[in-house]
């Protein structure tokens, strides 16, 4: 099998970029993946954006999207530019499901999750897509959601923090949705888009959203768009050794108590601040840190890892 290697990391300018979902407030898997992108730019003397993911109405919370800001400032985790809303970015996704019809790069598919169920077989991270409507939608069936065609198969992808990783998009899936049967456009295309329309040139994220990358090059391939150099870092995990999240349990971040919440990040990072016992303010725990990473790559400094126990953020 011959795979396709992912494209050079941009030699442009590090344009990185957060991008919470406002399903609820910050809790401490998602402070330390804001921790880790925040110090992976500001390192390199980069752009560090700040996008609210906010397309899948259902889980936006009201006054969520707020609260994340304020806890980023609390925590001295400053942005570059204008907060954006993926909420105002549906032109900008119709004009790329557009694209990808018209070019034949995507086709509609009439299955239900339950027609998945029973005649997928098991892949890497559910029913493997069985092409069902890949020539057509069968009779008597009307377009439920819109698939992208998992045109190239195997993929090499030099992640920054994990080395050369390699991808059977067939394993993870095969077509893959790109518009739901809700009409809400999906994770993999609106993320696609945002990042080409903002000029990301570094995506920092969990470990959990690794098996995206193959499907997130497709879509850059099959729109011409060039696409980030990717790092992927270790999740916090839930003592059932369920990725920590709201779903999890995980409780929102004490804003009254930065100083050690930060500390103790950072020591999940592997930069622990010179007085863990009492702590300095949030700016001089970062500076301190950026400090460090003069010396050392992120890389080096995250542990091997790719799970750490997510109840360390209790205070």
């Amino acid at each position: 099998m011959t795979a396709t290697p992912a494209p050079t990391a941009p030699a442009d300018r590090y344009v990185g970029r957060f991008a919470p979902t406002p399903s609820g407030p910050l809790h401490a898997g998602s402070l330390l993946a804001a921790v880790i992108s925040w110090l992976d730019a500001r390192s390199a003397d980069g752009d560090w954006l700040l996008r609210i993911d906010d397309i899948d109405g259902p889980r936006v919370r009201p006054g969520a999207a707020d609260a994340i800001l304020r806890t980023l400032e609390a925590f001295g985790l400053d942005w570059d530019g204008p907060v954006t809303w993926q909420s105002r970015h549906g032109s900008a996704y119709r004009r790329a499901l557009d694209t990808l019809m018209e070019t034949g790069q995507a086709f509609p598919c009439g299955c239900t999750r339950k027609d998945l169920a029973m005649h997928g077989r098991t892949g890497w991270e559910g029913p493997v897509y069985p092409g069902t409507c890949r020539h057509g939608l069968l009779p008597g069936r009307e377009p439920r959601a819109l698939r992208a065609r998992a045109k190239t198969r195997y993929w090499t992808v030099e992640d920054r923090f994990l080395g050369v990783v390699a991808f059977d998009l067939e394993a993870l899936g095969s077509d893959f949705v790109i518009r739901r049967a809700d009409g809400i456009v999906a994770y993999q295309l609106a993320t696609v888009v945002d990042d080409f329309d903002l000029g990301v040139t570094r995506v920092v994220r969990g470990i959990d959203l690794l098996g995206s990358t193959p499907r997130q090059l497709q879509l850059h391939q099959a729109l011409g768009a060039a696409a980030p150099a990717y790092a992927h870092h270790p999740v916090l995990v839930a003592p059932g050794g369920d990725k920590l999240a709201k779903a999890t349990g995980a409780d929102a971040i004490r804003v009254d108590a930065v100083r050690r919440e930060l500390a103790r990040t950072l020591a999940l990072v592997g930069l622990p601040p010179s007085d863990p016992q009492t702590p300095d303010a949030p700016a001089t725990q970062l500076t301190e840190a950026l400090e460090h990473l003069k010396r050392r790559t992120l890389a080096d400094c995250l542990p091997a890892r790719s799970a750490l126990p997510g109840d360390l953020h209790a205070v």
